[in-house]
């Protein structure tokens, strides 16, 4: 069915989301017969209402967000917390031979500041992207079925693919986390990263606060499997309350202003 009209597509928008608690902006593209760039636009529209916060792909519904902000600082603020965490993870894989990079739009900022000579196998395209422009790494990729979504390969041969290396570090990340444990988008998301951390030694969730008590449809483990999460120190109390199962959280200072 054709929504032509963005009012009538803003609706139903807002209604998947009400019942699904994410969207992907390729699949609606396709399902509501228009391009993704304006589904990405009606996205940031209602991202800047605070009726939906945009996510790697698409949108899930806002998690305590704050209605009246306009779209580019909450883009900006978003950022800057991301690249945060990104660099503070990166000072803790310091030792570790090889690292799983998960698809993710905090977990590719990674990729750029990882040790010369670290051995990096992922699924995703933008770390694959940015490792590939480096000389000073070693890069395993994970081949499958593409997911435009995630920007990243999915599948079984994507997860016979992690069955064959050893991880010392697999970097996650999650569309929500509640009190049921970590949530993503899809099915085949959920199996590559349950895959990447069975193959791991030790296991690191990077996810901005905006994630914490989001929503998001499938649930692919729990809090207590992962050693530490690193996130923002701007989360609220409810919100470390619920990372309490984890065994270690990392609370991360955003920066004040934008690196030059």
């Amino acid at each position: 069915m054709r929504y032509t009209e963005a009012p009538a597509r803003r609706a139903e928008l807002l209604r998947r989301l009400s019942s699904e608690g994410y969207v992907s902006s390729a699949a609606l593209a396709e399902e509501l017969g228009v391009s993704e760039m304006t589904i990405r636009r009606d996205l940031r529209q209602l991202h800047s209402e605070g009726q939906a916060r945009r996510v790697a792909g698409g949108a899930s519904l806002p998690a305590g967000g704050v209605r009246g902000t306009s779209f580019e600082e909450r883009d900006l603020s978003a950022s800057l917390e991301k690249a945060a965490i990104a660099a503070a993870c990166a000072e803790r894989l310091s030792g570790a031979a090889t690292i799983a990079l998960d698809a993710g739009t905090t977990v590719a900022g990674v990729a750029a500041l990882l040790s010369p000579g670290t051995t990096v196998v992922t699924h995703s395209m933008p770390v694959l992207s940015t490792c590939t422009e480096r000389d000073d790494l070693s890069v395993i990729g994970l081949g499958g079925t593409y997911q435009p979504s995630t920007r990243s390969f999915g599948g079984q041969a994507t997860r016979d693919g992690i069955s064959r290396v050893s991880i010392d570090v697999a970097v996650l990340s999650a569309t929500a986390v509640d009190t049921t444990g970590l949530l993503c988008a899809n099915d085949l998301d959920a199996e590559v990263k349950q895959a990447m951390s069975a193959a791991a030694r030790h296991r690191i969730l990077l996810v901005d606060s905006g994630k914490i008590g989001a929503r998001a449809p499938i649930r692919f483990g729990t809090l207590d499997a992962i050693d530490l999460v690193i996130t923002s120190a701007t989360l609220s109390a409810e919100g470390r309350d619920l990372l309490a199962a984890a065994h270690d959280v990392l609370y991360v200072a955003d920066p004040l202003e934008e690196p030059r």
